[in-house]
């Protein structure tokens, strides 16, 4: 599982190199689109003792969280991604997080996105004491980036994003719901 994260981390770093090295000649909009991101939630954890390897308390915590990608226009409205994210809880029972996830979507009006995804997330918990293991698991989960272009803006397009999504660990045994601003470049 730590292959997976440094080459998800890799791919998040040389990526937008390659973005600007890329020629849009004639295009007006890119095909690579890095982002990173700024977020904060509450993860709520279930009681219910499960087989994802999430412990059997209903632990939650609120966090602020680095949220870093690419994103790539497929054709038309459809995109597809990769993001990688890093999360510090601020208040409750969660000392970090962090993940990996693929993502796709579909544009809508003239920047925002409607997008679904699917990863790996590591979950350390403070209530277990400072040297405790790593709970992990799948995660998934949706959302929406909406841009000010879109919500009245004058702007034909914008770089920044207001985010909101949703996302669960495991077979639905906890809920994640998160809110703050992506900046493509």
């Amino acid at each position: 599982m730590k292959t997976l994260l440094f080459s998800a981390a890799a791919a998040a770093v040389l990526l937008p190199a390659a973005a600007m090295a890329q020629d849009d000649a004639g295009s007006s909009t890119r095909r690579i689109e890095p982002y990173v991101g700024v977020m904060g939630g509450v993860h709520n954890f279930d009681s219910e003792t499960g087989k994802e390897g999430i412990p059997p308390v209903g632990y939650k915590g609120r966090m602020v969280e680095g949220v870093a990608g690419v994103n790539y226009n497929v054709a038309g409205p459809i995109v597809v991604g990769v993001e990688g994210t890093a999360s510090k809880g601020v208040s409750g029972d969660i000392d970090w997080e962090y993940g990996v996830a693929g993502r796709a979507g579909v544009k809508a009006g003239k920047d925002s996105l409607i997008f679904g995804k699917v990863g790996y997330k590591w979950v350390n918990f403070d209530a277990l004491g400072p040297d405790s293991l790593d709970f992990h698991g799948t995660t998934y989960g949706a959302g929406v980036e909406l841009s000010p272009a879109d919500m009245g803006g004058s702007a034909q397009s914008s770089n920044i994003r207001l985010r909101v999504q949703a996302d669960t660990m495991g077979n639905f045994r906890s809920i994640r719901p998160m809110a703050g601003v992506v900046a493509k470049f």
